[in-house]
């Protein structure tokens, strides 16, 4: 009986090519795509940058079936995409760019590495005590306030309007800013440290989708805490409510309890000078 010789080849996995710093190249670029979703989400910056995505993948499928009249269309697209993307991007790039340079900003770390992985602690002690008992008041007798709370990035270069208080932060005093008849109170209070540095101060607004209930002012506090590492709590004028907002995140409704629980997580020295 003749012998049967099966030649059964050998089949080299596609993946056997890949190198350990290829999945890692892949990592950091997923990772790195995650950060950006993270930072647009929300706006109507994501539908544009889709838009964008679509048109590119669409310009790789015609150049891989070889449709050279689409492709040439797509490509001349593509050409310009880089300037595109400036002018529509402008104050986006702007934004990211303030982050990754500037954000969590400390003489020990390099600042890219506290956008990417970390948090940082504010070196200067804030007068908690003072601040929840102002917000406790102007809650319960439904006057508007807005107080921003600076950390590491100095907030001056997005305030467009202010006037320089430069005083000790007392519950008194913030109330009295915010008092309707009082010309300082359309605007926000900024704290640096224990002291109330201005008043009446314009803030960016964000362009991401808020419940349809929140104001101007949460739009202001959302815009100021997307851009900079700033602490910002609204006080609702129509309702009462407390509401913080932290990395453009919003906490909803909360009492001067949690409040106190929050600010005192945020900071490093959780015992702070009581209110005169």
């Amino acid at each position: 009986m003749p012998d049967i010789c099966l030649n059964i080849p050998v089949i080299v996995p596609y993946f056997s090519g890949i190198r350990i710093l290829d999945v890692i190249d892949i990592l950091i670029v997923v990772f790195l795509f995650y950060r950006l979703y993270l930072l647009i989400k929300g706006s109507v910056v994501l539908n544009i940058f889709f838009g964008i995505l679509s048109v590119y993948l669409l310009w790789l499928a015609a150049k891989a079936l070889k449709m050279e009249l689409l492709r040439a269309i797509l490509g001349q697209l593509t050409g310009v995409g880089a300037i595109a993307l400036i002018i529509v991007f402008q104050q986006e790039l702007r934004q990211g760019l303030l982050i990754i340079g500037s954000r969590r900003l400390t003489s020990k770390r390099l600042s890219i590495f506290r956008f990417l992985f970390g948090k940082t602690k504010p070196v200067k002690e804030v007068r908690i005590d003072s601040l929840v008992a102002a917000c406790k008041n102007l809650s319960s007798s439904r006057t508007g306030a807005l107080i921003v709370i600076q950390k590491n990035v100095r907030l001056n270069p997005f305030l467009k309007i202010k006037e320089i208080v430069d005083a000790e932060t007392s519950s008194r005093l913030l109330v009295s800013i915010f008092f309707k008849n009082n010309p300082l109170h359309d605007g926000a209070v900024i704290i640096d440290g224990s002291r109330i540095y201005a008043a009446r101060c314009v803030l960016p607004l964000s362009e991401k989708s808020l419940p349809p209930n929140l104001g101007m002012r949460h739009r202001a506090a959302a815009g100021i805490s997307e851009i900079t590492d700033a602490l910002v709590i609204v006080v609702s004028e129509e309702r009462g409510s407390i509401s913080f907002f932290n990395n453009g995140q919003l906490t909803y409704d909360i009492d001067h309890r949690q409040l106190l629980k929050i600010l005192e997580r945020e900071f490093t020295s959780k015992k702070s000078t009581k209110s005169s």
